[in-house]
């Protein structure tokens, strides 16, 4: 039984619980049991009732309590994943001490040190020093949506725009990007993620022309539907690529620079820079968006999560 643990939140976003859902979709597809444990956060917990995905609700700030060697004795749990970006030492030690290898995803916090295996798919910085036994960095470890494979296609002139800027949109980018879009003389199709809290002032700026949606059932299907998107730094942008959805990157948090370079140099987006820097013009009006749209395609594999599965489950077996 493997564990992933997850930290959901308005502060943190949802782009770590989405790839655990698609890591998830692996290990299943590879004959691997798992459960959730994550903190108590109402949209992830929805979702994961009504995929009907094992989990449990732990107090993920509890760092005395050793809670984590009860649950590994309580669900025979043979390897531990953490997916939370800032992992304590404290808890590391815990996971540890019950005697199961312990895997991290592109953490930054004391705990990785003590981690078997830190699989950094979102570090492009290479004077970046990151913690780990063992540490897989770069596009080549991508844990992606496994139906974008049956939605790709080459765009080639922009006729329609979706933004999307996660699934909680901490600091309302949204709102900003729609202002700007509207100076532009553009509208667009805007999703509003499973935790976004700023409908009322997203309402305060819409105008004719522009389509607000919630509870997207497939963020992969609504990507076929669109010519490009603005997206965050995170996940969005690599799914999008890979199905030849060119994208607008803005950095929701410092650390998501040196990601939405990386996306730049890969082909299938351009970097608008950090969220606090937006202006107009937001994005050239001649992009390019074929040579865009087939280099995403291109430049971002989906092999990741079977390469993340096969390294998990050799890890396992040590």
């Amino acid at each position: 039984m493997f564990a992933l643990c997850i930290e959901s939140s308005h502060a943190r976003g949802m782009g770590h619980f989405y790839r655990a859902l698609n890591l998830a979709d692996g290990l299943a597809k590879a004959g691997l049991e798992y459960t959730f444990f994550l903190n108590d956060h109402t949209p992830s917990r929805q979702i994961l009732v009504a995929r009907g995905v094992p989990h449990r609700v732990v107090d993920l700030e509890d760092l005395s309590g050793n809670w984590e060697a009860s649950l590994i004795q309580q669900h025979g749990i043979t390897l531990w994943v953490n997916d939370r970006l800032d992992t304590d030492v404290r808890h590391a030690e815990h996971v540890k001490a019950a005697g199961v290898p312990l895997v991290t995803f592109d953490d930054r916090g004391t705990g990785a040190v003590l981690a078997d295996l830190h699989v950094a798919a979102l570090a492009f910085d290479p004077q970046e020093s990151l913690a780990g036994a063992r540490v897989l960095r770069g596009a080549d470890y991508l844990i992606l949506n496994p139906q974008i494979t049956d939605h790709t296609r080459v765009r080639k002139q922009c006729s329609s725009i979706l933004v999307t800027l996660g699934g909680s949109d901490t600091y309302g980018v949204t709102v900003k990007v729609v202002e700007l879009l509207k100076e532009m003389g553009l509208t667009a199709t805007v999703v509003a993620g499973p935790a976004f809290m700023h409908m009322a002032l997203l309402d305060d700026v819409l105008t004719e022309g522009f389509t607000v949606k919630r509870g997207v059932p497939s963020m992969v299907e609504e990507f076929y539907r669109h010519d490009l998107a603005i997206t965050g730094g995170g996940i969005t942008p690599f799914e999008a690529n890979a199905s030849g959805l060119p994208c607008i990157v803005i950095a929701n948090e410092f650390f998501e620079i040196p990601v939405g370079m990386a996306l730049e140099k890969l082909g299938g987006s351009r970097f608008a820079g950090h969220h606090e820097a937006l202006s107009l013009p937001l994005f050239s009006t001649d992009l390019g968006l074929e040579y865009m749209s087939q280099a995403g395609m291109r430049n971002i594999g989906l092999q990741g999560t079977q390469r993340v599965v096969s390294e998990l489950t050799d890890l396992r077996k040590v």
